[in-house]
């Protein structure tokens, strides 16, 4: 079974298969626990602006209790390695490069806002040093998931420019997505530094696409690799990179709704990118049972007359009593 999903995530990046920027199970922040609570944060605020991928908010609880989901049942899990199940509730917004018209901004992004739950997995190999991770995520897009609401609560809290044009965002339609990821380690200095190759595919109704890249971890940090129970440093501080090359297929945040094509104003499936660059660095500190990192995400322009962005944010883990 193992090797057929690891043959199907690298055929799966040589086809056309963005969104869903939030991830659960990269290996630089990593939680060694079966137990743990964390909250991500993204906003292009950390890079003063305020357009494109504009928030992204994380709920995040990992706990055995979770492989008792019916949606975990369709997850990657295995009987012989130790599997980690986490679920979790996501909000993302998007909008075009200015927010202060009430119009539609042609050739410009459309608002856009996506609530979902999802439900993800990760199944380690110490021996290979491997992982394969999954995840389900099943919401809604459009008006019902309050980007409007929130983002004009947000600036109202921070005194900055309320948010106009939100009633030609994408209309509602479902989101039913699944992905899967493959990490492998190539190159490692005894915990110091690791090297990793990485490869993911991910389809469904609010985004289809595939990815490679490598990552670099410096620092003081536990082996990503072993199991999720064994942890042997309390204090842990390094430095990642990821280098990310995105292949895209469809991104409804653009396009609109595979199903739902009522939409005031979408991006033409002509004028996407096909190839989309992403740089993601951060730094991680672990103090007891506490986790913190902060990060910096680049992406090339998803469409013909967009450009580039930037945006950056903070995720705190806390590890729960075992």
């Amino acid at each position: 079974m193992m090797r057929i999903i690891l043959l199907f995530l690298f055929l799966s990046t040589a086809f056309s298969l963005s969104a869903q920027h939030i991830s659960n199970t990269a290996v630089y922040r990593d939680i060694h626990s079966p137990k743990y609570f964390r909250l991500h944060y993204e906003n292009d605020y950390f890079s003063t602006s305020d357009l494109y991928y504009t928030q992204g908010v994380n709920v995040e609880y990992v706990h055995p209790a979770i492989s008792k989901f019916f949606t975990s049942k369709l997850l990657v899990h295995s009987a012989s390695k130790e599997t980690k199940f986490g679920a979790s509730l996501e909000q993302e917004g998007y909008t075009p490069t200015s927010i202060a018209h009430p119009e539609i901004l042609e050739g410009d992004r459309p608002f856009a806002a996506a609530l979902f739950f999802k439900t993800f997995s990760a199944v380690n190999n110490p021996k290979k040093e491997e992982r394969i991770s999954s995840s389900l995520s099943v919401g809604l897009m459009g008006p019902a998931a309050g980007g409007e609401q929130i983002q004009e609560a947000l600036h109202r809290l921070i005194n900055y420019t309320l948010p106009e044009g939100w009633d030609n965002q994408i209309s509602n339609t479902l989101i039913l997505n699944y992905e899967l990821e493959y990490h492998r380690g190539i190159f490692s200095l005894d915990k110091y530094f690791s090297f990793i190759g990485r490869a993911g595919v991910r389809a469904g109704t609010f985004n289809t696409k595939a990815n490679i890249s490598t990552i670099i971890m410096a620092g003081y940090f536990e082996d990503p690799f072993t199991n999720f129970s064994r942890q042997e440093r309390k204090f842990q501080v390094y430095i990642y990179a990821e280098p990310l090359l995105n292949i895209v297929g469809y991104d409804a945040t653009l396009q609109g709704g595979l199903f739902n094509h009522s939409s005031p104003y979408t991006i033409a499936s002509t004028d996407i990118q096909r190839l989309v660059f992403q740089g993601n660095a951060g730094i991680v500190f672990r103090i007891n049972t506490v986790q913190l990192e902060y990060f910096q995400t680049y992406l090339s322009k998803e469409f013909r007359t967009g450009g580039d962005h930037v945006w950056g944010g903070i995720r705190i883990g806390w590890y729960l009593n075992r």
